[in-house]
């Protein structure tokens, strides 16, 4: 059977389980930290290097301070993000803030901290220097249309509700040139889960040609560049996880036949990833409640499409290991399932397993990213724990699960019961 690594046995999550009941997810601290030290070594002969953790893959402010300690920054798309960063101690140009039908309050809050703005449309320039003011340094991000295949998840450019066309980009930095902005950034992100690595080396090449064009035309000077997210992980265990130094060193040598050979030196490189840094080092970790067999063989789970939603809305495939059964030859096929009243609530379709008895446990991998933090409280289901294992081997749990109380917090029965 082919397998993937955990960073525990079936024995150190019973003990888990006598203080935390299952369903949880749970982060590889170790892990994490690891991956991100690998990135930053890839990247360290690329000139003013900084990656930016996109909060939204796992919006946890205890990964944001481990994150943090490490020289990340956050790329933050709402006021709770913004807030998320600040409490884990980032601010100023520690934060990317990029969004899109952006409210006034969430303008003025990044404003507030300093953060790096990166503008989607041509209209949030009124917008923003009505509401805020202009900040030193704008951003704006780059639809690049046609001119750049996207993927099955984020897909095509040129249907895409976010950026600014070509011909917008030249007017933009033009506005803002003439109201005084000394001080730009270019942004782009048109892939998501993508496993080549030269998607991005493409996408690199295709925003350093164009800062030479505008910076030439319009006779300014842009600091930085960022090249977005989007790089994938090896969900499937005969998958291979994309490079870090073979996009880097891409990256690297279209830097210099562009931006350094224009003397457009230097120019930041900036990344916003979220997944890869810890997505594969996430894992949803849940018991077996039932097991029915008709048309098919089901496993009924402790938890559900609330808890990670990637397999019911995109088909996503996550590996499934049953705990201490690793070394079991596959018995039969399974379809692995939540209890909510939708058919797509399921975790696998057709899966081979091991012969699975109620009460197994079963951990979910690569939940580390998009995972908990797509969760939702459809049926009335409630958000499970999210728990931290240290570098030590120690346990500390970093988001509580929700309660009944907390469900019904935002109704009042009170008035209720004067309701007529």
């Amino acid at each position: 059977m082919v397998s993937k690594d955990l960073p525990f046995t079936k024995e150190d999550i019973l003990k888990i389980m006598k203080k935390y009941p299952t369903p949880f997810h749970i982060y590889d601290e170790k892990a994490i930290l690891e991956n991100a030290r690998k990135m930053k070594a890839a990247f360290r002969e690329v000139p003013g290097f900084k990656e930016f953790f996109a909060v939204k893959a796992l919006p946890n402010p205890f990964i944001l301070k481990i994150l943090k300690e490490e020289g990340f920054g956050a790329d933050c798309s709402s006021l709770p993000e913004l807030i998320l960063a600040e409490k884990a101690g980032m601010t100023g140009e520690d934060i990317m803030f990029s969004s899109n039908d952006t409210p006034s309050e969430e303008f003025i809050k990044a404003k507030e901290l300093g953060a790096y703005i990166n503008l989607d449309d041509i209209s949030h320039i009124d917008y923003l220097e009505k509401q805020a003011g202009l900040p030193e340094i704008v951003c704006f991000r780059y639809n690049p249309g046609p001119l750049k295949g996207g993927n099955a998840i984020i897909g095509k450019p040129e249907e895409a509700k976010y950026g600014f066309t070509r011909d917008q980009l030249f007017e933009g930095y033009r506005m803002l040139r003439n109201r005084g902005v000394e001080r730009f950034g270019m942004h782009t992100m048109v892939a998501s889960n993508e496993l080549n690595p030269n998607y991005f080396v493409e996408t690199a090449r295709i925003l350093f040609e164009l800062i030479v064009e505008i910076s030439k035309e319009l006779n300014i000077s842009f600091e930085f560049v960022n090249l977005g997210g989007g790089i994938g992980i090896p969900y499937r265990p005969e998958e291979e996880p994309v490079s870090f130094e073979a996009v880097a060193k891409g990256v690297k040598e279209a830097y210099e036949d562009t931006i350094t050979a224009s003397g457009l030196y230097p120019l930041k490189v900036f990344l916003e990833c979220g997944r890869v840094i810890t997505g594969p080092y996430g894992y949803l970790i849940s018991q077996v409640r039932h097991l029915k067999h008709t048309y098919k063989d089901y496993v009924g789970m402790d938890s559900c499409m609330a808890n990670l939603m990637r397999p019911g809305i995109y088909g996503a495939y996550h590996h499934i290991t049953v705990l201490g059964k690793e070394k079991e030859a596959p018995a039969r096929k399974y379809d692995v399932t939540g209890s909510l009243c939708e058919n797509n609530d399921k975790f696998a379709i057709d899966r081979p397993l091991p012969e699975i008895e109620i009460g197994d446990i079963l951990a979910i991998h690569d939940a580390g990213a998009h995972g908990h933090a797509m969760g939702f409280n459809y049926n009335g289901k409630l958000r499970s724990a999210e728990l931290l294992l240290r570098e030590d081997g120690s346990v500390v749990q970093i988001r509580r699960a929700e309660t009944i109380e907390d469900y019904f917090a935002t109704l009042d029965f009170e008035q209720l019961k004067e309701f007529s």
